[in-house]
């Protein structure tokens, strides 16, 4: 304890040597903090790069010891680390003693004193994927596989080349002012502040664990290999790489190019990428807020190769291009999983292709989350709370119903409820709750699902679609016997769920009583923050408002920016309407009374229908009037105005 106290208020920075360094780190770090400690380090390793002091090569091996255990007496840095790491190794099977002995022999016969981990990764004895999950269990810190991952070519190269090459280090995400960066060393401080420099002040560093294998292989990709989506296809045009398809790694420019428009996509928040082949072309275009927005053409002489790349990845048959086909691919994109959804349809020019992108950090959203107003919100958490009956979620195709649903069943998911869910697909996997897949051919279709989940003790059963009168009828008898069902039906508005599974077959004494509310929903574009302005509302738009013309409100407008694409809008919000169902509109169910007697009821007890919900969005700032007007029916409004939108 003597040497510890002597030198225990000593700088770093006073030393004059490394044997002196290390000497002092050997005595010290059983006593300092090792994150404080490696600091210093970095702190020492920075003055020697400033001063250009011959010891700037300084051994790592004195900063690495202290992400291993502490030994119980001072040794030799190298083999503390090699025997540290050897003994994680034999104690979990991974190696045996004989093969630690090996390793360690050819360390110390190494002239570049070569980690132990690299050797026995060099010997076969271990995978690099095992040396790198030991490694992370040992600093404490996530581990990354960067080979399961697509990662964004535009923010690795914001990293200089020499940077990543020199500090082993690289971006895998940027959210917001958090970045995360996969490195080998994740207590290295000197790499992380240099990193810095190519942010901007105010980026939260967060750094990943990954081995010098992986990171190596993706400086490799991302710096030697062009990524961008035109540089690419200009590199196919001049024939200077082969793009038959069949060939594997980032040599080959249709991988990459495959790789780009899937980056590409989910970086600019598109749910889904059209491939649509014509005569002599291919166009690619993406669904991005609700919306088909052309990114590119190119020649289609290149299409066969790209479209065998898409079927090796989504697991198709790539002989077969007559007949329609689908598949599904799972990429790590940015830091996250991404499912994309592939379906292939022949066409007169070739085999059409649309992937539909399933992003569960984006599209799996919390009830409060929605986007439901005030009043809304709190009359759909009132309704849940009945224990028994069927909740209906209507709107077209792409309207967000089952989005709203995945919330719902979220909201209301615990250990003490038993969720069972019938979809075609299953597009997002959740927690706790059982999903299954309709599957026709192994006539496994909704009606026969609901049938078999019924047996397996379920508190609640999400039917993915009502198609038909027998699965109508399954939903309804689940109802009657105590459960909680909730499933979508395509119908213009809440009311028209009434009239639509009567239209199906389902008789209204069978619906009466046991339907607990119906909600129906559309998707608005929002405006986009960045350029939307303000006027004042004319005389025409207060009339389709509800609001006095005599003294107008201040609404917001579409312009467009860069950011925005020049659209006006960015993201998206919900418009809902929720019809309650109470004793007295049971009795009108029960007679099948007409439309119109059920909204006018429906009013009488406060029902707010979908225009009323947009008109105080609109009100809000979050959307303008063309937009609604485009998505929600305004008609009933606007019949004595002369605005044309």
């Amino acid at each position: 304890m003597g040497s510890m106290d002597k030198n225990q208020g000593k700088d770093y920075s006073d030393f004059e040597s490394l044997d002196d360094f290390d000497q002092a780190d050997t005595e010290r770090k059983l006593a300092v903090d090792p994150y404080a400690l490696k600091q210093q380090v970095a702190e020492f390793r920075q003055k020697l790069e400033a001063s250009k002091d011959p010891l700037k090569q300084m051994n790592k091996k004195a900063a690495e010891t202290l992400l291993e255990e502490p030994a119980p007496a001072p040794k030799d840095v190298a083999s503390d680390v090699g025997l540290t790491l050897g003994d994680r190794l034999v104690k979990k099977g991974v190696i045996s003693k004989d093969q630690l002995e090996i390793a360690l022999k050819e360390q110390r016969e190494s002239l570049e004193k070569t980690e132990l981990g690299t050797i026995l990764v060099e010997l076969n004895f271990i995978t690099d994927t095992i040396l790198s999950q030991i490694l992370s269990e040992a600093s404490g810190v996530k581990s990354l596989d960067l080979r399961a991952m697509r990662l964004d070519p535009e923010l690795i190269k914001k990293i200089p080349k020499n940077i990543a090459v020199q500090y082993k280090i690289i971006a895998t995400n940027l959210e917001g002012d958090e970045l995360h960066v996969a490195t080998s060393d994740v207590y290295n401080v000197l790499a992380i502040d240099q990193v810095k420099k190519y942010f901007h002040k105010n980026i939260k560093i967060i750094p990943f664990f990954a081995n010098d294998f992986q990171i190596s292989d993706v400086i490799d990709q991302y710096y030697d290999y062009e990524m961008d989506m035109h540089a690419i296809i200009k590199e196919i045009e001049t024939g200077e790489a082969s793009y038959t398809g069949q060939e594997e790694g980032y040599t080959n420019p249709t991988v990459r190019l495959v790789d780009s428009i899937v980056m590409h996509a989910v970086k600019l928040g598109a749910s889904d990428i059209h491939f649509e082949p014509e005569s002599e072309f291919v166009r690619l275009r993406y669904r991005i807020d609700g919306r088909l927005m052309q990114i590119l053409s190119f020649h289609k002489e290149y299409w066969s190769a790209i479209v065998v790349r898409i079927k090796i990845l989504s697991g198709m048959n790539i002989a077969e291009s007559r007949n329609p086909q689908d598949g599904r691919i799972t990429i790590a994109i940015m830091g996250r999983k991404v499912d994309f959804r592939i379906s292939t349809m022949p066409t007169i020019f070739g085999e059409n292709i649309v992937a539909r992108i399933l992003d569960k950090s984006r599209s799996l959203v919390s009830l409060d989350e929605l986007g439901l107003s005030e009043f809304n919100i709190t009359l759909l958490k009132k309704l849940l709370k009945r224990p028994e009956g069927v909740v209906i979620v209507t709107g077209p195709t792409g309207s967000g119903k089952t989005t709203t649903l995945y919330a719902v069943l979220s909201y209301i998911n615990s250990m003490e409820v038993n969720i069972m869910t019938m979809e075609d697909p299953v597009e997002y996997q959740l927690p706790i709750i059982r999903q299954c897949q309709v599957r026709e051919d192994a006539e496994l279709n909704f009606e026969t699902g609901v049938r078999t989940l019924m047996r397996q003790d379920p508190d609640v059963i999400f039917v993915g679609e009502v198609r038909d009168q027998e699965t109508a009828t399954m939903t309804i008898r689940a109802s009657m016997t105590g459960h909680r069902v909730f499933t979508t039906l395509h119908t213009n508005d809440a009311i028209g769920a009434v009239p639509r599974l009567i239209d199906i077959g389902i008789r209204g004494p069978l619906l009466s009583g046991n339907i607990i509310c119906s909600i129906a929903q559309r998707l608005a574009r929002r405006l986009c923050s960045a350029c939307k302005q303000t006027y004042t509302a004319s005389p025409d738009e207060c009339k389709i408002l509800g609001l006095d013309p005599s003294n107008p409100l201040q609404l917001a407008k579409h312009t467009g920016c860069a950011k925005c694409f020049h659209t006006g809008y960015k993201g998206r919000i919900a418009i809902y309407e929720i019809l309650p169902i109470d004793t007295e509109l049971d009795e009108l169910i029960y007679r099948e009374a007409s439309r119109k007697e059920i909204f006018t009821y429906a009013k009488s007890i406060g029902f707010r229908a979908m225009p009323e919900d947009a008109i105080e969005k609109i009100v809000a700032g979050v959307t303008d009037l063309e937009e609604i007007i485009r998505t929600v029916n305004m008609t009933e409004r606007m019949k004595d105005v002369t605005i044309l939108i």
